[in-house]
């Protein structure tokens, strides 16, 4: 049977989004796609649902983006960037089975097909300004500056994991600092790569952003004194750097717009640099690192005394905020813990959300056996999820399924409960880097109980998640609905485990 390439995957893409002239930008992130459009009426949503290899399409303020898979997602955005070169530009293409489409009247209004689309641009628009709050903007934009950090951060993680396991067995003494340096590295510069991301987001100049956010972790701050205390290099962390490329952005707007042409090659970059540095070593770092140090009280303080109430919580949500795309706001919270603390405590928790879904997932395999297409999708993305990936199941499962993404998020809550009822109890979970979850997270472990007690409580929150995720999805999450809400969402068309029998002709 013909298997897809990267290639074909792209070039498959490229039309339905309205070709090469209608993309403005692209990225991609661990199973994404992020493509900037100029013109959204123009992308045949139906056609690049069904599309092989697509597991999902998420709307995210000017972002849309394309569920991918792990691993896949990367091949095909380098194809579809080489697609994209190669033609040039040009005007935007018309999605296929669009080109030819007569002006039709549109019952009942006496308009045409063109003034229905001008009329589902207008709708568009308003809720796009509905959706535009300033908290979701807020979040949108956080998520930009961290998200193309999470290659790194995933590769310096694993390899800490591996150095902190040598460490322990005692092996490879020789090589053991070599890997520690590799995975150092990284965190003890991200304060420059923040800034850079900020100033590129807010419209400043990257490397301007940089070289402020780069005052943060210089060594040579500890002979600066701010609010009667030396600087400590590293005060205040990404927070701090955020802040600093933020103000710096501010400054060098105000520079450019006043400043005559042949004065702003010269002061522009030295006032950003100098007023916004002078202000991030007197005000910025100490009050960042006030706030970095209440993040890590209130976490602690939070486990250590709602620790079920808030593993319930935290667990139980996290799904929609991956669904939502707006999870990856959370990595500054995560890297302020990494830095206060050196492991982060709320990520076990988040990754139990996961489990649950792996339950969920576990049950419509069961229940839905006659559907060869829905237990196909969940065979190919069921490894990615028991590696903490969800998106492939929500997209292409339990959310156009509908009740089973609730009765997902039913077992997350279920596992984040029974990690933070042991953090109660004195033995809490936390993970030293960022991007790993699911199984791949046990050598990231850290704890005060030691590893051993660390991964009893981590693996005994997967299986509740797992579990409770199975039970109420099998029992709850399948009614006599799933066969028309799959069917009216487009993406399969399955037929309930308790009907017996040929699936009826299709009415098309």
């Amino acid at each position: 049977m013909h298997k897809d390439t990267p290639h074909s995957t792209a070039a498959a893409l490229l039309p339905l989004v309205g070709g090469a002239a209608n993309v403005t930008s692209v990225a991609h992130c661990m199973t994404r796609l992020r493509l900037g459009l100029a013109d959204r009426t123009r992308v045949a949503d139906a056609a690049l649902r069904a599309l092989p290899g697509v597991l999902g399409v998420v709307e995210d303020g000017d972002s849309y983006q394309v569920v991918l898979g792990p691993g896949v997602v990367g091949r095909v955005t380098e194809a579809f960037e080489a697609l994209l070169a190669a033609d040039g530009g040009g005007a935007a293409d018309t999605p296929v089975g669009a080109a030819d489409a007569p002006a039709v009247p549109v019952d009942g209004g006496g308009g045409t097909a063109d003034a229905l689309a001008l009329r589902g641009v207008e709708l568009k628009a308003r809720q796009k300004e509905r959706n535009a709050t300033p908290l979701k903007t807020a979040l949108r934009r956080v998520a930009n500056i961290f998200v193309p950090l999470i290659p790194a951060l995933i590769g310096c993680g694993i390899v800490a994991g591996i150095a902190g396991l040598l460490t322990n067995l005692g092996w490879l003494p020789g090589v053991t600092p070599a890997l520690a340096a590799l995975s150092s590295a990284f965190m003890a510069l991200i304060a420059v790569f923040v800034g850079h991301n900020t100033a590129k987001e807010f419209g400043g100049t990257p490397v301007l952003g940089g070289a402020v956010a780069a005052v943060v972790v210089y060594p040579g701050v500890a002979k600066v004194t701010a609010f009667g205390a030396a600087l400590a290099p590293g005060q205040g962390g990404v927070l701090g750097a955020l802040a600093a490329a933020l103000l710096g952005c501010q400054v060098e707007k105000w520079c450019r717009a006043r400043l005559p042409g042949t004065l702003d090659v010269l002061l522009t970059p030295t006032l950003t640099v100098l007023v916004s540095g002078l202000v991030t070593l007197y005000v910025l770092m100490y009050a960042a690192g006030e706030v970095a140090t209440a993040i890590g009280t209130a976490a602690d303080w939070l486990l250590t005394t709602t620790g079920a109430l808030a593993g319930l919580i935290l667990g139980g949500l996290f799904l929609p905020l991956v669904m939502l795309g707006l999870h990856q706001a959370l990595i500054p919270i995560h890297t302020t813990l990494i830095e206060q603390q050196g492991h982060t405590v709320l990520l076990p928790i988040l990754a139990m959300a996961g489990a649950g879904q792996v339950g969920a997932a576990a049950a419509v395999y069961v229940r839905l056996r006659h559907d060869t297409t829905l237990r196909t999708t969940i065979r190919s993305a069921l490894p990615a999820g028991l590696l903490g990936v969800g998106e492939p199941l929500i997209y292409g499962v339990s959310l156009p399924l509908g009740r089973p993404f609730l009765t997902a998020c039913v077992g997350g809550a279920a596992g984040g409960a029974f990690v933070g009822l042991f953090a109660m109890l004195g033995t809490g979970v936390g993970a030293t880097a960022i991007g790993p979850s699911g199984w791949a997270l046990f050598p990231l472990l850290a704890g005060g109980g030691g590893w051993a007690a660390t991964a009893g409580v981590y693996g005994g929150g997967l299986l509740t998640g797992y579990v409770v995720g199975f039970a109420t999805t099998y029992f709850f999450g399948l009614g006599d609905g799933t066969a028309r809400t799959v069917c009216d969402s487009g993406e399969h068309e399955p037929r309930p485990a308790d009907r017996p029998g040929p699936r009826p002709a299709s009415p098309r």
